[in-house]
């Protein structure tokens, strides 16, 4: 009788223990940040940097591919970084747009809360990746420049930045959600 009582203790212990480690992990995935898609998108952003940086100083020819000619313009360079990005987060991205098809695909963020990816977006829809800031605030922007011929990049400390981008300034945008989904 002694043995079944403690047998029965040691069940109800052990089942305790895994009921209370699951509603630990049930709680820690609710928490933001902590659940798998949050982590993913986290990568996404923190990959971007290194990704764009091998961009810098291709060529620039309109309807360029850099995956199969080497040659860029905007619209697949951003595809590019981004499709890259997602794949070393496990993200799957929508595809190749468009810039004119992108931007409706993007939702307009506040300068305070910039992060690597986000776009700077001009009057004429002309834009440029934000793909890295750093700890001063900062800003490095990635973009195909048809004047240069190639894909350049340059900081917000630039004196264009302030003459150019800023003059004609329409907004900051990120890429709505439906842009970046788990890869079954």
């Amino acid at each position: 009788m002694k043995k079944l009582l403690l047998i029965t203790i040691l069940i109800l212990f052990s089942a305790g223990s895994v009921w209370s480690s699951t509603q630990a992990k049930t709680r820690e995935s609710l928490e933001p940040g902590t659940n798998s898609l949050g982590l993913q998108k986290k990568i996404f952003r923190q990959s971007i940097p290194s990704i764009a940086d091998q961009f810098i100083g291709i060529p620039y020819e309109l309807g360029g591919n850099p995956q199969q000619s080497g040659t860029s313009d905007n619209s697949y360079l951003f595809f590019s970084i981004y499709a890259l990005a997602a794949q070393k987060a496990g993200l799957s991205y929508k595809g190749y747009l468009p810039i004119a098809h992108l931007l409706p695909n993007t939702r307009e963020v506040d300068k305070n809360d910039l992060k690597n990816g986000d776009l700077i977006v001009l009057k004429d829809n002309h834009a440029a990746m934000i793909y890295w800031i750093d700890d001063t605030g900062k800003m490095y922007f990635i973009y195909a420049s048809e004047k240069r011929q190639q894909i350049i990049s340059f900081n917000s400390d630039n004196p264009v930045f302030r003459a150019y981008w800023l003059e004609n300034f329409k907004g900051y945008y990120r890429l709505s959600a439906t842009m970046l989904t788990p890869i079954p």
